[in-house]
């Protein structure tokens, strides 16, 4: 996974409460045997009228919030069923971080396997930032995650993470990957339990 560590970007907000992931990623953009080209389905229904043009109205398609990186949402962003599709949309549509000040449990667990960061501020500070990004001229924002702190303009908030989070998204790992770096201590172990335990090898 692309490391995530001082990223700067635009930021859009949605600030409507309980977008699920039926929203995120409609059901027709789940019948693929691979994950490609699922950046065209995030949002489908707002983001496109019904002859498959783009809906002026809806913020990412809008000038001054087009190639946006973070989102700043509502509470319980995620919520529905448990696709895996609706955060691999948004990470191939180029989403870095989502900041909200809730996120549904499986959906955020998916968000960290696939390295996009998912922040929980208080409602003040994500107010501040709806704000901030809902004006052209202040919705470029930096999310330094190494010193977990959001930068807008002049002001800089700062934010709580998970210490093994933190690491995963700093050094770019999934859960494979970073397991695979304790392969040796565990052909290790492998090696000390069954030396001390032979009869788990024996075969019928």
């Amino acid at each position: 996974m692309e490391p995530f560590n001082r990223v700067t970007g635009v930021a859009a907000p949605m600030m409507a409460a309980n977008i699920d992931t039926d929203v995120i990623m409609p059901k027709q953009f789940l019948k693929g045997i691979d994950r490609n080209n699922l950046d065209r389905g995030v949002f489908f229904d707002q983001r496109f009228q019904t002859d498959g043009s783009p809906n002026p109205d809806f913020i990412l398609n809008k000038p001054a919030w087009q190639g946006a990186q973070f989102l700043i949402v509502g509470p319980n962003f995620g919520c529905g069923s448990s696709r895996e599709h609706a955060v691999w949309g948004l990470r191939q549509l180029g989403i870095r971080a989502l900041i909200g000040t809730s996120f549904a449990g499986i959906f955020n667990d998916n968000c960290q396997r696939n390295g996009v960061l998912t922040l929980t501020l208080p409602t003040a500070d994500i107010d501040q930032l709806a704000q901030a990004a809902g004006n052209p001229e202040t919705n470029r924002i930096i999310v330094d995650l190494a010193q977990q702190q959001i930068s807008v303009g002049e002001n800089h908030l700062a934010f709580t993470v998970d210490e093994l989070k933190k690491h995963m998204l700093l050094e770019g790992h999934d859960a494979i990957s970073y397991t695979m770096q304790y392969q040796q201590e565990i052909r290790d172990f492998e090696q000390r339990h069954f030396a001390a335990h032979p009869w788990l090898l024996t075969q019928d």
